[in-house]
């Protein structure tokens, strides 16, 4: 009855919201269009009741409806991969375990957070639900299993003796042993009441990566890298069979319902069925195109889910018959490419094949297969009619745009892996890079054209090519090198031009801007170098990014550079100037203009491309609009100023380093808008910041010698601010209200930091009250948060009588005297 009414909420939930929507729309960042893939499946389990499917991926938890295959849900709030799920026997709740190093119960009829589980100090790897569903165990890279109250989420206890990270964790069907796998090569066995270590397991001669228990707990399966698997008797802990079939590492073991058969899957992309009883080999299962990282059959048996990296596969158990397959999961993405009327966007994968999307919809419309490894490259036609993949296996081919279909075959003999290509203006020719040398072929009839490689030693380079790009008119060819260097060439005659120097690490991307005049490159030395086309001057460094730059690319205008990095973000520069604009965070990887400019495509660390309009509606967060009102102003500046020094995520860390500190706060100051930063807009200055805090942040930001342009727009801002914060002159001024009845502010301003004495006299000059403010910086203490207070009382808290009183003001060698009344 409980599983039933939370099947019916469930329904109603999602059949209400969740099939009504588009998953290529959840959980997008905010100003995307739409998200294309769903990242890369790590698990797979199926709910008690059989009726839903719970994806671990890098983007977060899928849940489909194990019937109709349909997406219900997507749940997210880990911050990095999600590599295991199990749910709760009642299926109440669903546990996830994370790269994040946490654990996360969630409620699984609604889909909402419950609690997250934060003791370990490394990856969770596996979670395990007890059989009375009271707790939760998880084994992380900490080398330790824990112990949850899987109810309220707190800590009960922690296993240790492991001397390696914990693989896989298994609750017996009785729920008092827990056994565990590990690197270490062993087996654990444990007594769940006391945490009492019973038994090790040795025999294996490789990590384990998975144990199971027989549904009658009496026998224990495990998987290791030693490409077996083994049959355990529970109680007296002896080995009872090993199998052998796998001709690679095993990832995962499970036992069918009815304790008959055990499935293993493993890196030699297959899944083998065995006996459970007598170990003997029952059937495999073809299908996968990359290791098989989980098995799980569904609670009637009839069912067998698997996943790889690129996809989920539901098999007929009984027959071995493949069934249906989840698409949408994508492999590692090398590349993207849009077409020339932005309608698909082409990606290449580590799986070896070739996705088409639909930009307005997200969905897959075809995939293109013929690769033996890794796609690492995918290049439309100037004219859109041809689709160009290179890959790993030495080859590239040429596809119909339209059709899907495979036209021709470029082979490199001896076959060297084809890193980056491109195509001239007319399409005619194709460029590609490879071991020390760029080839082009003819795209017509495919054949081989010419070799650049250079005549000399100092015209070639001396290590892998890893980037190639043609210059809008056709007359140039530069390439990127492994050898640090980048070096442009004729095209036509095959001739070196020019060597351009100054990178410290291997060269990643290159683009050229859309008048030719100049030149890009990413690097992994964490730098963007501008380079002058023509005369191969070195035109600008930047410098903000902290780790690979993997991708740059011009805007179609040539106004925006684009680049992506390893460090998790894409910026956008000022294709003229070189200064920093925009940040995305969370988002490391690559980046692509669409040829018309008005769609961004990101491709993140989570394996997924999302797809932005740049449009005035629709346009990326502001770069630097801390509080999210359209506009960078000194909202934004105090704000940032308020957070200094936190750490973690943080709308104010513009940067996206991890802590909020005074690189975020020029880089702020630097984004101000022409009006935000005329004096004219300094009144919001005088209400929310002193010249204190100027001073103060001027100091920091010259301690830390910042001499890019934007740091020291930013700077200059600043100095503007903290002209406006700081008075001309020191002055006293009337007090409000005047008259007043009980409480009245004085206001006054330093031209001079000063200690700052207010004293309050009767017309007799008799002291009635001396207020003593301290020590005091220069600047505007006029607002009734800076000036100064008094209450209508004496110096024994005795309310003053009705008539007229003096106040002093002592600042510094400064002194000057007003009128103030009391009337009640």
């Amino acid at each position: 009855m409980k599983t039933a009414l939370v099947l019916l909420i469930f329904l109603t939930l999602f059949l209400q919201n969740g099939f009504a929507q588009d998953y290529a729309r959840w959980g997008l960042p905010e100003g995307a269009k739409v998200r294309i893939g769903k990242g890369m499946a790590a698990d797979v389990q199926y709910s008690p009741d059989g009726t839903r499917l719970a994806v671990a991926s890098s983007i977060g938890i899928w849940l489909y409806d194990a019937q109709t295959y349909r997406e219900l849900a997507l749940l997210t709030g880990h911050t990095d991969w999600v590599i295991s799920v199990a749910f709760s026997p009642d299926g109440s709740t669903l546990a996830s375990g994370s790269l994040d190093e946490t654990a996360r119960l969630w409620d699984a009829a609604t889909g909402a957070h419950k609690h997250t589980l934060t003791e370990h100090t490394s990856i969770v790897i596996s979670v395990s639900f007890s059989s009375d569903g009271r707790t939760l165990a998880s084994g992380s890279g900490d080398d330790t299993i824990r112990l949850w109250d899987a109810v309220t989420g707190a800590h009960k206890q922690t296993l240790t003796g492991h001397t390696d990270a914990i693989m896989s964790v298994a609750f017996s069907p009785d729920g008092g042993t827990l056994a565990s796998g590990s690197i270490d090569k062993t087996i654990r066995l444990w007594d769940t009441v006391t945490g009492d270590h019973r038994d090790t397991l040795t025999g294996h001669t490789d990590e384990i990566k998975s144990v199971s228990f027989s549904p009658d707990g009496s026998t224990l399966a495990s998987g290791s890298w030693d490409e077996t698997v083994r049959l355990w008797d529970v109680v007296s802990g002896t080995h009872k069979h090993t199998l052998t079939g796998h001709q690679d590492y095993i990832f995962r073991v499970s036992f069918s319902p009815d304790g008959e058969t055990l499935v293993s899957g493993g890196e030699d992309d297959t899944i083998r069925l065995w006996d459970a009883v007598t170990g003997a080999p029952k059937g495999t299962l073809t299908g996968h195109t990359d290791w098989v990282r989980t098995v799980s059959f569904s609670p009637d048996g009839k069912t067998l889910a698997s996943s790889s990296w690129g996809e989920i596969r539901l098999w007929d158990a009984v027959t071995g018959t493949h069934r249906h397959t989840l698409t949408g999961h994508t492999h590692i993405i090398t590349s993207v490419s849009f077409s020339p009327n932005r309608g698909t966007l082409a990606t290449g994968s580590w799986d070896g094949m070739v996705r088409l999307w639909d930009t307005s919809t997200g969905k897959l419309t075809r995939i293109l297969t013929g690769h033996t490894e890794n796609v690492s490259s995918v290049l439309f036609s100037p004219d859109g009619e041809i689709l160009a993949s290179g890959g790993e296996d030495g080859t590239i081919r040429l596809w119909n745009a339209v059709t899907g279909i495979h036209e021709k075959t470029l082979t490199i003999m001896p076959p060297y892996s084809v890193r980056g290509m491109s195509f001239s203006p007319d399409g005619l020719t194709l460029a590609s890079g490879g071991w020390e040398v760029i080839r082009l072929w003819d795209t017509v009839t495919g054949a081989f054209k010419r070799t650049l490689a250079g005549d000399t030693p100092l015209t070639r380079h001396t290590d892998r090519v890893t980037s190639v790009s043609f210059s809008p008119d056709g007359s140039t060819l530069a390439s990127g090198s492994l050898d640090e260097t980048v070096r442009l060439w004729d095209p036509i005659t095959g001739k070196h031009k020019q060597m351009l120097t100054g990178h410290t690490a291997y060269i990643t991307s290159l683009s050229f801007s859309p008048d030719g005049k100049t030149l890009a490159s990413g690097s992994k030395d964490t730098t963007i170098r501008l380079w002058d086309a023509i005369t191969g001057a070195h035109k600008a460094t930047l410098t903000e990014h902290t780790d690979t730059v993997w991708t740059v690319s011009f805007s179609p205008d040539g106004q925006t550079l684009a680049s992506g990095s390893s460090d998790g973000t894409i910026r956008l520069w000022d294709a003229v100037t070189g200064v920093h604009k925009q940040i995305f965070t969370d988002m490391g990887g690559g980046v692509s203009f669409s040829p018309d400019g008005q769609m961004l495509a990101i491709w993140s660390q989570d394996e997924s491309v999302f797809l932005w309009e740049l449009t005035p509606t629709t346009q990326p967060p502001l770069f630097g609009d801390v509080n999210h009102d359209s506009a960078v102003d000194i909202f934004d500046l105090a704000l940032v100023g308020s957070r200094l020094g936190q750490m973690g995520q943080n709308d104010a860390d513009v940067n996206g380093d991890g802590m909020v500190d005074i690189l975020d706060l020029v880089t702020v100051a630097g984004a101000f808008s022409a009006e935000a930063a005329a004096p004219s807009a300094h009144h919001q200055a005088l209400e929310m910041l002193t010249a204190a805090d100027i001073h103060q942040w001027l100091a920091q930001a010259q301690q830390r010698g910042l001499t890019d342009p934007a740091y020291r727009r930013g700077i200059a801002v600043l100095e503007q601010l903290l002209a406006a914060l700081t008075p001309k002159e020191t002055a006293l001024l009337p007090n409000y209200p005047n008259p007043f009845n009980p409480e009245t502010w004085i206001p006054y301003q330093l031209a001079r930091s000063a200690d700052v004495t207010l004293t309050i006299y009767d017309t007799k000059g008799v002291l009635v009250r001396q207020l003593n403010l301290g020590y005091q910086s220069a600047g505007y203490y006029t607002d009734r948060t800076r000036a100064a207070h008094w209450n209508g009382r004496n110096e024994s808290e005795e309310l003053v009588a009705n008539g007229v009183y003096f106040y002093q003001l002592q600042a510094g060698d400064y002194t000057a005297v007003r009128r103030l009344v009391i009337l009640k």
